[in-house]
């Protein structure tokens, strides 16, 4: 007994030591976590060629962490207090992984500002633009950055337009369609009208197929997803280099005999007599019925507009940096496109790189690029110059102004090559003179994205429903179910309802192959299980209805009557899991969201705290921000669990504490009374939220319990179950069976 309590002793305290020290860390990544959303917000950066933006459903979150871990950028989805937020909203690729993995639906990929931006185009569904009849845009310049969404839209184009042209007379004519731009979305669309009988050319200002995709460096990887790809296929893998992609549509233009022809730079549209369109170009035109303009919105590179700019060294883009080498570089720029120009330039040998960039911080960078530049910074490699711009450009020097502690200099950096990558200004104009609209209030209104909350209404109909038929069932079978066990086996329904014969053998089955369906959801849920058959959502709710049906089953198979053996534990054990997977998705939910809410109104005492510094401009504000802050710090942050119980009579004793010095700091300097009681009115919020957002927080761990709940019961179920199936096939003709 001695050795049994002293090993039970040392288990439980090993026990709570490690959750004790999960939790620390749990909490010190949450801090990490909050502070870089803070930051990021207070940014607000958003990128020329931004369109995608996850937002999350946090009354259908239930904290899984599933996004985060399909999505292919990371920092982009964190968990907060038990629930996905966006952390980093402009390093979203538009993937849109998370929302396609998500079981329960809490997430949505949408165009950032749709309502508002000035730079889409007004379609209409067919993808014709409104007001112009014939004209159709497709992919990049339509707010659809990836190439599988512009290989889709390209080949609709195509579709659409051979439905057009076989349901209206052919008159003789050389082209049916004129498609502007060599990228995956004209490429596409002159593809599928091909396959379609049309005829058609493709007109790009480049010689080069590829569009966008044939100005990325050299070797670059370019994402994409499994996509069916006219006159080729599948395309069915996640990732593949630039080169890959170029000798594919090289191929496959010869193999269809596409007609493409090159260095054709678009400059204008213009009716026909005939009711089609002439194709303006500045070496030629094109008249068909029917164009698609495919032309990206990179549109022309960006420029400094600084003396010097037009010299040859000058350059907009980085083909190969392997034909550069001891040179002395400078980079221009502060997206993705400088930065992995400025790391490959810098991996050359002989090379001195320098990049410039205008802003203190990179903040428009994917996480791999960031983490690729800081350790190249500090090995050396390559220098950063932030919170500069170029003034001048000559032969052998670049003249740059930069801002360091307050102060302006001007400085001058010997060099031999600038690379200008600071993005391309998209061609709105040149569209709006062919007569495309991008009037917001012409656009199509966007995909409301509103809070559904769980969907506990739904599951608790269903589960009545299925209960109810349960029930049903058993009442109409009545006269036997309600016999004792010992008067049963003389019943005419015995043979038939009894456990181990019957209906009855077969409901116990069918409970056992249930439980296989609803564990199949965990391998599909594996990030480490290559098993991707079906929507993750269709699989969670699969999980939910297998596991109410596996206990009616079980139920009826133990004929109402389930006793003390390893069937009827297992039934128990089933019984636990329902609850504690109830607890864990319709009710869960409620604390974190409750947390997160209070995170929202702390960010809307820091925005009004900041508003009044900027507004005020005066010592006072600036310390009282300060005061508050500190406030929220202690409250949130500083306390464990248990201290911060203990020591709720201590924080009142803080903010009285707190206010005392926001009233003196007034005094001092004369402030007036409306001033000083603003500040401490916002200290009182502050303060009062933080507690709340860490006590909803304390709250959530311990309610996250559930989930080590469940997985034990489940586990503990599973063996039970196997143990009954494997006793009742071994003496169920002996016993008689029996749950």
């Amino acid at each position: 007994m001695s050795w049994a309590l002293l090993l039970l002793l040392t288990g439980a305290l090993a026990f709570a030591l490690a959750v004790v020290l999960r939790r620390r860390e749990e909490l010190v990544r949450l801090r990490r976590t909050l502070a870089e959303r803070e930051h990021r917000r207070d940014l607000e950066v958003e990128t020329p060629t931004q369109f995608q933006h996850p937002v999350v459903d946090l009354s259908r979150c239930m904290g899984c962490a599933t996004c985060v871990a399909v999505c292919p950028e990371t920092g982009v989805l964190e968990i907060v207090h038990g629930q996905a937020t966006v952390v980093n909203g402009a390093g979203c690729l538009g993937i849109s992984a998370c929302e396609r993995e998500c079981p329960v639906g809490a997430i949505t990929v949408t165009i950032k500002n749709y309502e508002k931006r000035p730079d889409i185009p007004a379609l209409e569904p067919s993808r014709e633009a409104v007001g112009v009849p014939g004209v159709f845009l497709a992919g990049e310049v339509t707010a659809q950055a990836l190439i599988r969404p512009a290989i889709e839209a390209g080949s609709a184009v195509a579709r659409e337009v051979a439905a057009r042209v076989a349901s209206a007379p052919r008159p003789e004519r050389a082209l049916d369609l004129v498609v502007v731009g060599a990228g995956p979305a004209g490429l596409a669309c002159a593809l599928e009208a091909r396959q379609q009988g049309l005829r058609c050319v493709v007109l790009d200002r480049e010689q080069e197929l590829g569009g966008t995709v044939a100005t990325y460096p050299r070797r670059k990887l370019v994402l994409t997803q499994p996509v069916d790809l006219p006159g080729h296929g599948r395309l069915t893998r996640t990732s593949y280099e630039k080169e890959e992609l170029i000798d594919l549509w090289h191929e496959l233009a010869r193999d269809h005999g596409l007609e493409v022809h090159g260095g054709r730079e678009f400059t204008g549209l213009a009716p026909t007599q005939g009711g089609g369109w002439r194709v303006e170009t500045r070496d030629a035109s094109y008249e068909a019925p029917y164009v698609c303009l495919a032309i990206g919105r990179r549109g022309t590179p960006r420029k400094l507009d600084v003396p010097g700019e037009e010299l040859p060294k000058v350059c907009f883009s980085l083909l190969d940096a392997r034909a550069y080498s001891g040179r002395r570089i400078l980079v221009v720029g502060g997206g993705d496109s400088a930065v992995e120009a400025a790391l490959a330039l810098a991996e050359q040998p002989g090379n001195e790189v320098t990049l410039s960039y205008r802003r203190g911080e990179l903040v428009r960078l994917k996480a791999r690029n960031l983490q690729r530049f800081e350790r190249s910074v500090a090995a050396g490699k390559l220098r950063a110059l932030f919170h500069s711009d170029v003034l001048s450009i000559e032969a052998d020097r670049v003249h740059l102004r930069v801002r360091a502690d307050g102060v302006e200099r001007v400085t001058a950096l010997a060099n031999d090559d600038v690379f200008v990558l600071i993005g391309g200004t998209p061609p709105v104009e040149l569209l709006e003179r062919a007569g495309v609209s991008f009037d917001p209030s012409l656009r199509p209104p966007p995909r409301a994205v509103l809070e559904e909350g769980t969907g506990i209404v739904n599951a608790l109909a269903a589960g009545l429903a299925l209960t109810a038929l349960t029930l049903a069932f058993a009442l109409w079978n009545l006269d036997y179910y309600g016999l004792a066990t010992h008067e049963r086996p003389t019943h005419d329904k015995h043979a038939f309802l009894r456990p181990g014969q019957g209906l009855g053998l077969w409901l116990g089955v069918g409970a056992a192959l249930l439980v296989v369906v609803n564990l199949a959801y965990l391998l599909r849920r594996s990030p480490r299980v290559r098993f991707a058959w079906g929507s993750l959502r269709a699989w969670m709710t699969s999980h939910v209805a297998t596991g109410i049906l596996a206990f009616l089953f079980a139920l009826l198979h133990a004929a109402m009557s389930p006793r003390d053996s390893l069937g009827g534990h297992a039934l128990t054990g089933l019984g636990v899991l329902l609850v504690t997977g109830a607890v864990g998705r319709y009710l869960y939910a409620f604390v974190p969201r409750a947390a997160n809410g209070r995170e929202l109104e702390l960010r809307e005492v820091r925005a009004r705290l900041a508003a009044l510094v900027a507004e005020r401009d005066g010592g006072f504000e600036e310390r009282a921000r300060a005061e508050v802050l500190a406030l929220v710090e202690g409250a949130q942050w500083r306390a464990g669990l248990w201290q911060r119980f203990a020591g709720l009579f201590g924080e009142t004793r803080r903010l009285r504490a707190g206010l005392q010095r926001i009233e003196l700091a007034g005094l001092r300097e004369g402030v007036s009374a409306e001033r000083v009681h603003q500040a401490a009115v916002l200290a009182r919020r502050a303060h009062r939220t933080a507690l709340m957002a860490a006590h909803f927080e304390d709250l959530r761990a311990l309610l996250g319990t559930w989930r080590y709940l469940h997985r034990w019961v489940a586990l503990l179920m599973v063996l039970l179950v196997a143990l009954h199936v494997v006793y009742a096939l071994s003496y169920g003709s002996l016993l008689g069976g029996g749950a």
